[in-house]
């Protein structure tokens, strides 16, 4: 703590020897600690305000859901990090004024070590100071706050320390009548009432923590007013604002006066500097709120152009491939007619081999199953996913090209199940054996050669 308290003990001193006043180096000091404070505390103001700012969301989050936190926390999570707000923030900096008073607290309980910087050993018995101060008179206690009655002894009969030390200085605790090294008593019925003289400071001492507990209330309450809270922050914020004062209330009846005053100008200080960062965010915030609505009214409205004229393209026959369909996609749509264009080349070979035989079949449509012409509809189109473009013309024609046509073939006999062609897997029908008899000419001209047998179609020719 030294570490900390021993540069808060200088500034102390140097302010103290600026204006020659205890109580105006704590104003003082506590005007420096928030400016240096400020701009961290601007950012988390902003940070705060920026959260206040989409309170009804989280609202709506809450009840949305109610029964998930998980999801709730995980939503909250993704919206935080979509308005840039760390809700930490604010948290952080509303406790970094704790770890200053215990500084300050030791600088003002040991003035002689923290704040002029006197030797340790001069203070020990055997050490020039405190052998002074025995020789005086003065009896060595072990108080905590020993080093103040010391600096006041030695500030009361300066002239008799004079060599012992170049960082002695004397050191008034005064202000505005009242000595801000003693610690306020609440006993006011043991307080001497006999005279002003006597029950005026004690009086002045008793209502500095007092004061300090209300200006920490009001300061919190100007805070909570700038910055709505969602209700579970409410309710912390609400338990801070009874805290708060209870905690500057005992700090001021069991410390030192100076940290009561440093607690009263911190907190009008903290109120002056909450209200003029208000109104000035709410003015920036209010001109970024206006921009995002703007872009975002400008956006959709693009998005909504671009719609009007995707359907206009659409209802003119002019809209062309989507440039944005995954690579997946694209590469399953060109196996797709890649497979297609084999499939109609072998229909296109089968069919010019058969006319070279002189072999005619009667056509069937592609919907036949067994001797059902239509079992897969009058309108099938066996391409319909891989060729889209194409499937609702050709399944218009196929309509048209079906109707009035029987539902049965009679060439077929109703009693051979349907069967999978392995290489086409077209439907064809089979005998009791299992053969493909297919046409019965076809049968009779593929008796030798088979099907697919290039050599003996040719031989077949000859």
């Amino acid at each position: 703590m030294n570490v900390i308290a021993k540069p808060f003990g200088a500034l102390m001193l140097f302010l103290y020897n600026l204006v020659g006043n205890y109580g105006l180096a704590i104003f003082l000091f506590a005007l420096v600690v928030n400016l240096v404070l400020l701009p961290f505390q601007m950012k988390s103001k902003r940070s705060m305000m920026r959260m206040s700012r989409f309170t009804p969301k989280l609202k709506e989050l809450e009840k949305k859901y109610a029964n998930n936190q998980q999801k709730y926390q995980a939503e909250v999570a993704k919206l935080y990090k979509q308005e840039k707000v760390n809700p930490m923030s604010g948290c952080l900096w509303s406790l970094l004024p704790f770890p200053i008073l215990i500084a300050l607290y030791s600088a003002i309980r040991q003035p002689l070590t923290t704040m002029m910087g006197v030797e340790e050993a001069l203070l020990q018995s055997g050490g020039a100071i405190y052998e002074r101060l025995t020789s005086l008179g003065y009896t060595i206690g072990t108080g905590a706050y020993e080093q103040i009655h010391q600096s006041q002894f030695i500030t009361a009969h300066f002239e008799s320390f004079a060599g012992l030390s170049d960082r002695l200085i004397p050191l008034d605790y005064s202000f505005l009548g009242l000595n801000l090294g003693d610690v306020p008593s609440f006993q006011v019925w043991n307080f001497d009432w006999s005279s002003a003289a006597a029950w005026g400071p004690a009086l002045g001492l008793f209502l500095i923590p007092l004061i300090s507990a209300a200006f920490s209330y009001l300061s919190m309450v100007v805070s909570n007013k700038s910055n709505p809270q969602t209700e579970a922050a409410g309710a912390q914020m609400k338990t801070m604002m009874l805290m708060m004062p209870l905690i500057s209330l005992w700090i001021g009846f069991s410390m030192p006066a100076a940290l009561g005053l440093y607690w009263i100008f911190s907190s009008v200080l903290g109120a002056v500097k909450d209200f003029i960062m208000t109104k000035y965010y709410r003015r920036v915030l209010d001109k970024e709120d206006a921009e995002r609505i703007a872009q975002e009214k400008e956006r959709e409205a693009e998005l909504e152009r671009k719609r009007q004229e995707t359907e206009k393209l659409r209802a003119e026959g002019k809209t062309t491939k989507n440039v944005n369909t995954s690579k997946r996609r694209l590469q399953a749509q060109e196996k797709a007619k890649e497979d297609e264009r084999v499939a109609a080349l072998e229909r296109a070979d089968r069919a010019a081999r058969r006319a070279r035989l002189g072999i005619t079949e009667e056509e069937k449509p592609a919907s036949q199953v067994g001797n059902r012409r239509y079992a897969r509809g009058r309108a099938y189109v066996p391409d319909r996913f891989t060729n889209p473009e194409g499937a609702e013309e050709a399944t218009r024609l196929a309509a048209a090209a079906s109707e009035g046509d029987e539902a049965i073939d009679p060439d077929v006999p109703d009693d051979m199940p349907p069967v999978k062609s392995p290489a086409s897997g077209e439907t064809e029908t089979e005998n009791s054996a299992g053969e493909d008899i297919g046409d019965p000419e076809d049968a009779e001209a593929f008796e030798q050669t088979g099907d697919t047998d290039n050599a003996g179609i040719e031989a077949k020719e000859d």
